[in-house]
């Protein structure tokens, strides 16, 4: 395919290049790095493999069923960032090369892979104002920013599956201030498209509107420990982060904010407003971690409906989730971490039960979040009943 081509080449003349010059960087800092002589523009690359193994077991007839087992390269990622013309003119591009990460090719897509995940441009303007654009994350849930390379466990909760609001292409503007010589304050505010990334068709509904604030009252967390799992660099004195994110997608037509499926009808796409509340907290202390999430969606209308008022059999998901997540970090590295959560929908249109899962893991940080083993296990229950039970096995390298 022609984007594998394009890809190989542009690491190939990036390493190229970089054998010429002395670039030596830590591991956990990038494989490569090119600063200009003029200091005008750098570029660090820095690539990724995410891969697993697992079991899951089915609860059906009163009993656990045979294991179903899989490998799985979950994850295969390249990261380009740095500054050009001048360091407050940032950047950061990753594409992702693993199925999981290009699958979705539609219409809406150009009938293409998904291969970007990140292309967006970052611009301190002002003092602590700073402009981005281009295709990112949304300033949502703290689980969903958090990188997948910095997870605690090994993936993120179904209150994240069900209810993030992940990247769109548009506009952020962002700002940081200091209430008092520790507490800190951040802001947030985006204008995007509204339906996911890597959509070429335009804007089919309306636009998406996100706002976040960020209160740290003891001050920053070491090395932006509070968007890390974990308490990696066991945190000296205590740190809190609390933060509360409020999304409209104004006439939304997907089923998940801008995630999710797209609402077809006999008109074209039914239409509708989706908001969605976040609320979360990072707390860490000398190797102890908690995080909380609270999440809430609503829509003006959620079932989708043909002109005549007939349901299309597409709803919205709405209803609200609580994750907690908890863990210790001990001097040899070793980490042993529980989490739980549950998401209970909220439709007059469809059957949809309570969904609880109970997980408990381990992690043997090699080299922190840069080279780790991790492994949990998972207990699922849908409407108070036995569903399934899953273990994992994971392993992560990133540069």
């Amino acid at each position: 395919m022609h984007f594998k081509s394009v890809i190989i080449g542009l690491v190939f003349l990036f390493i190229s290049s970089a054998q010429s010059q002395d670039i030596t960087p830590k591991f956990g800092n990038g494989m490569l790095k090119l600063i200009a002589k003029d200091s005008s523009w750098s570029v660090k690359f820095a690539p990724r493999i995410q891969f697993r193994a697992q079991s899951q077991w089915n609860y059906e007839e009163d009993k656990f069923g045979k294991a179903e087992q899989s490998f799985l390269i979950r994850r295969a990622r390249l990261k380009f960032d740095g500054f050009a013309y001048s360091p407050k003119l940032n950047y950061k591009i990753e594409l992702g090369l693993s199925n999981r990460d290009l699958a979705g090719a539609s219409e809406f897509t150009g009938n293409t892979p998904l291969l970007i995940l990140d292309a967006v441009i970052m611009w301190e303007f002002y003092q602590n104002f700073e402009l981005w654009v281009g295709q990112t994350k949304l300033p949502g849930n703290r689980e969903r920013v958090i990188s997948s390379a910095n997870l605690q466990l090994i993936d993120r909760s179904i209150l994240n599956s069900n209810f993030n609001i992940d990247r769109d292409l548009g506009f952020q503007l962002r700002h940081h201030f200091n209430l008092s010589e520790k507490i800190l304050v951040r802001e947030m505010f985006a204008v995007s498209q509204g339906e996911g990334r890597n959509v070429v068709t335009g804007n089919l509904g309306g636009h998406q509107y996100t706002s976040r604030v960020e209160v740290l009252p003891f001050g920053e967390f070491a090395k932006k420990g509070d968007y890390i799992g974990g308490d990696n660099y066991r945190e000296k004195t205590p740190k809190l982060a609390i933060g509360a994110t409020y999304d409209l997608n104004v006439d939304a037509v997907k089923t998940r904010s801008n995630q999710g499926s797209y609402m077809i009808n006999d008109e074209g796409f039914y239409e509708t407003n989706i908001s969605t509340l976040f609320v979360d907290a990072m707390f860490k202390y000398n190797g102890f971690s908690f995080m909380g999430e609270y999440s809430y969606r609503d829509a003006s209308n959620p079932i989708a409906k043909n002109s005549d008022g007939i349901p299309t059999g597409q709803e919205v998901y709405t209803g609200h989730g609580l994750n907690f997540q908890s863990g210790y970090l001990f001097k040899n590295n070793w980490e042993i971490a529980g989490r739980y959560t549950t998401v209970s929908p909220k439709t007059d249109f469809s059957s949809k039960d309570i969904q609880n899962q109970f997980t408990l893991g381990g992690s043997k940080y090699l080299v922190g979040h840069n080279l780790k083993v991790q492994t949990d296990i998972t207990y699922s229950t849908v409407g108070g009943e036995s569903s399934s039970i899953e273990y994992r096995l994971g392993f992560d390298l990133h540069f």
